[in-house]
């Protein structure tokens, strides 16, 4: 056996820096949160500009290094200024997050294409192009580094009428994961994604009242979860920890499930 980093040196990542969409509140706040207090230089890149900065003020007055961009995910240019913002500000960009996303409920015999076409661009679409620029980034640096999706636990099997789109987002980015996850190794870039269950987010009902389709579907859900519970932002936020350290050193192209175990009912 060949050990070389102590624990402390495995999970530290000070001097690297990470970008984390929708990192202002939810699972997003929960990875920038773990990502910080391990040392990494933390971009917040999401549209709420109001609670971005609300989330960098609450990591900054512990001491941890982090700033907000405000940004559209699905928009090309705004994604180039967030990776290059990140280069600019902190000398070097290293672990991606691609965590934002949107899960609107709507029937496919009730969707317009516009509605198909926002899930898409926002869950799917952004991946594509903040991979793309931030993995062109990290070749270029010739150091490596780790790119983490967030995809669900419906990239698996379905969990809701309503949610068609969304799960074949997710499908779409679990398959984007193994593929860019070969396309990369090469350059030492790991790619691989964390597939959540329910978690407790602001879109899920924490901190605004949910409303009675939400509801009716967290009530259905929790009788199938065997932990009887709903997870916490933390629990992703470890977990995207793990593989933005060294721990994770030899993972490329997995996807970690984090359900409470509700897969196996």
């Amino acid at each position: 056996m060949n050990i070389k980093l102590s624990l402390q040196q495995l999970v530290n990542l000070s001097g690297k820096t990470a970008i984390v969409t929708g990192g202002a509140m939810g699972i997003g706040f929960g990875i920038a949160y773990r990502l910080a207090e391990a040392g990494a230089n933390v971009v917040i890149a999401d549209l709420n500009e109001e609670v971005g900065n609300t989330a960098v003020k609450e990591l900054n007055d512990r001491s941890w290094k982090a700033v907000f961009i405000k940004t559209d995910v699905a928009d090309e240019k705004q994604i180039k200024d967030a990776t290059d913002f990140a280069v600019k500000t902190y000398g070097t960009l290293d672990i991606l997050v691609n965590n934002a996303g949107i899960y609107p409920i709507i029937p496919v015999m009730q969707m317009t294409p516009a509605d198909f076409e926002k899930i898409l661009a926002d869950n799917l679409k952004s991946v594509y192009l903040f991979t793309k620029s931030a993995g062109e980034i990290m070749i270029k640096q010739g150091k490596g580094g780790k790119i983490i999706n967030i995809t669900s636990i419906d990239a698996l099997h379905p969990s809701s009428v309503g949610l068609a789109v969304y799960d074949a987002s997710k499908h779409g980015l679990w398959g984007f994961t193994k593929n860019t996850a070969l396309e990369l190794a090469p350059h030492n870039i790991q790619v691989n994604a964390i597939a959540p269950g329910g978690i407790t987010t602001p879109g899920t009902g924490s901190g605004t009242p949910p409303t009675p389709e939400m509801e009716a579907i967290l009530k259905k859900f929790m009788e199938k979860i065997p932990m009887k519970r709903i997870g916490d932002p933390d629990d992703i936020g470890k977990v995207a920890l793990f593989l933005a350290s060294d721990l994770a050193s030899y993972m490329t192209g997995s996807q970690i499930v984090v359900d409470g175990g509700v897969l196996l009912s």
